[in-house]
């Protein structure tokens, strides 16, 4: 499996982990998270085979975490609620994401990815 690189282009994160990815020598399929939003049924299936807690898959720095106040929504919300709330904006949902057949994580830690790659 090749592995799915999903990320935000101007993300600075996203920038290292791809550069990271190339100068590895690592053929990845990139998608835009922007553009191309993971579904409802993606997240479903990432979260549970991440084995990740669902907190780790929102972008808790980002503009639209804070605007729409989510630090005090989230605990109050059901999973399938959080999950609808992930697939509606993909500016929400941690980046980037690295999906291979050995796993799934959300952010860039070398090490974690050391392991997946």
């Amino acid at each position: 499996m090749t592995p799915l690189f999903i990320c935000y282009p101007k993300c600075t994160t996203c920038q290292k982990a791809r550069a990271w990815l190339v100068s590895n020598k690592i053929k990845f399929e990139e998608r835009d998270i922007a553009i191309n939003n993971p579904s409802k049924q993606e997240l479903k299936k990432w979260i549970k085979e991440s084995g990740l807690d669902i907190k780790r898959w929102f972008n808790t720095s980002g503009l639209k975490y804070k605007e729409l106040n989510l630090k005090d929504k989230l605990p109050t919300m059901s999973e399938e609620e959080k999950i609808e709330l992930l697939s509606t904006d993909g500016m929400l949902v941690k980046r980037p994401i690295i999906i291979t057949d050995k796993g799934i994580t959300t952010g860039f830690k070398e090490e974690e990815w050391k392991k997946l790659l």
